[in-house]
């Protein structure tokens, strides 16, 4: 694993320095907590420092913090007459190591110690490339168990890191809960495939606790459930593993203990908040079931994720080796990506927002980077030196519109077919 350890110090060290040049400089560092991202992080600063469920000092911290006041986001929702913050507390959790070093930083050095001045910022930036580097150290362990040569782990790494819009929610984005959700994604799919080759009763609880994270991050996320029989090489290792799971009572209840604990802590934020241990903070937003935009989630030049993330596309040629290795595999894969796109598709808002190309695909990037591995290593002469190029110029492709989309070039919202080829690649009207 020589190789993949050099890349994911290579990667580290490219994270940090463009995390650095964008935004730990002047001011920068007051725009990456913005909108979702000003909402999941600021749970740390109401619950650990200031003690307070309802976010009585929104108004003044906004005052102080805030880029702009005439646009102040309200990342709150009213219940039963008390505030309570709108979304989950996972990422959160999964910040709350590197806040609480930030604190004793601010504290030792005299810095603004609220949850909000730039150590904390700094400190939700390395929050996100430390869970990367945790997803891509275990992606990396998930395709080695499929004879992957570790040369071609390396570049899948490499290429799933800065030719996806992932490279955006590290460096541009990281207070967005999709680096996290990337890294968590990642853990349950080794700790799935280790169970598959060698069915321990004893990797059930670890799977039951990253699943339990993974919902608190986004509660969508669960679906990832649904994607362990791609796992499997074979219906028998299936029967297997399900039959060792019903017969480990032990492990399952240790498992359910742990996922109930990690879910309790939302509902007992919502009970010390309101009351009431069940809300439903989201308002009249939810799914649209017969309305799904299948076509528009995939294809759309507003938000589509094979036009913004094409290399996606080219993973796509890893369904035939997997096809070759596995029937059942290519399958489950095919058909957890239809009902993931279905279930994503009929949101209200289905291109979630302000954002970078389909960003709720950026948890499932390890399902594409599992193709695109078993594809390269399948690949020999020609084909595999064509398959390299067309994948390198992805990555620079990606690198350019991540550069246009933080200068609004490739706009949040309201791109169409002519704005997009109008913008294509135009490094000349970048600043």
């Amino acid at each position: 694993m020589r190789c993949v350890r050099w890349s994911l110090f290579t990667i580290l060290g490219i994270l940090l320095v463009s995390s650095s040049n964008i935004n730990w400089g002047a001011d920068h560092w007051r725009t990456v907590l913005q909108v979702d991202a000003r909402g999941y992080h600021a749970y740390l600063p109401a619950l650990l420092l200031e003690h307070d469920p309802n976010f009585g000092s929104f108004e003044a911290t906004e005052r102080i913090h805030a880029t702009d006041p005439d646009r102040i986001y309200d990342y709150r929702a009213q219940v039963d007459g008390k505030y309570i913050n709108k979304y989950f507390l996972g990422t959160a959790l999964l910040e709350a190591p590197l806040f609480l070093a930030a604190h004793g930083y601010a504290l030792a050095t005299g810095a603004q110690a609220d949850g909000w001045s730039k150590p904390y910022v700094v400190a939700v930036n390395l929050s996100a490339i430390a869970w990367v580097l945790i997803g891509c150290w275990c992606l990396g362990r998930t395709l080695s168990t499929y004879g992957i040569a570790d040369s071609t782990i390396a570049f899948t790494l490499f290429c799933f890191v800065f030719g996806t819009n992932l490279f955006y929610y590290i460096v541009v984005a990281p207070g967005m809960s999709h680096a996290y959700s990337f890294g968590l994604c990642c853990c349950i799919l080794l700790v799935g495939r280790r169970y598959a080759l060698e069915p321990r009763a004893e990797r059930l609880p670890w799977l039951l606790g990253l699943l339990g994270l993974i919902i608190l991050v986004r509660p969508v996320n669960g679906l990832v459930l649904l994607a362990l029989p791609i796992v499997f090489d074979t219906p028998e290792q299936a029967k297997l593993g399900l039959r060792i799971a019903c017969r480990s009572t032990s492990q399952l209840v240790v498992g359910a203990v742990v996922l109930l604990f990690i879910l309790g802590l939302q509902l007992g934020y919502y009970r010390a908040a309101t009351g009431s241990w069940f809300v439903y903070s989201y308002g009249e937003e939810g799914f649209n079931w017969t309305d799904p935009h299948l076509m528009d989630m995939l294809w759309s030049y507003r938000k589509g994720l094979f036009v913004y993330t094409p290399i996606t596309l080219l993973a796509l040629a890893g369904l035939w080796p997997l096809w070759q290795r596995s029937r059942g595999a290519a399958l489950a894969w095919i058909g957890f990506f239809l009902l993931l796109t279905y279930v994503l598709s009929s949101w209200w808002n289905w291109w979630y927002g302000g954002s970078f190309g389909s960003r709720v695909y950026v948890e499932y990037l390890p399902l594409f980077a599992l193709l695109f591995g078993l594809a390269l290593h399948a690949l020999r002469g020609v084909p595999k030196r064509i398959f390299i190029s067309i994948a390198l110029l992805l990555v620079v492709v990606c690198q350019i519109q991540t550069y246009q989309a933080r200068y609004y070039r490739i706009h949040w919202s309201d791109m169409d077919k002519d704005r997009y080829w109008e913008e294509f690649v135009r490094i000349d009207k970048l600043p």
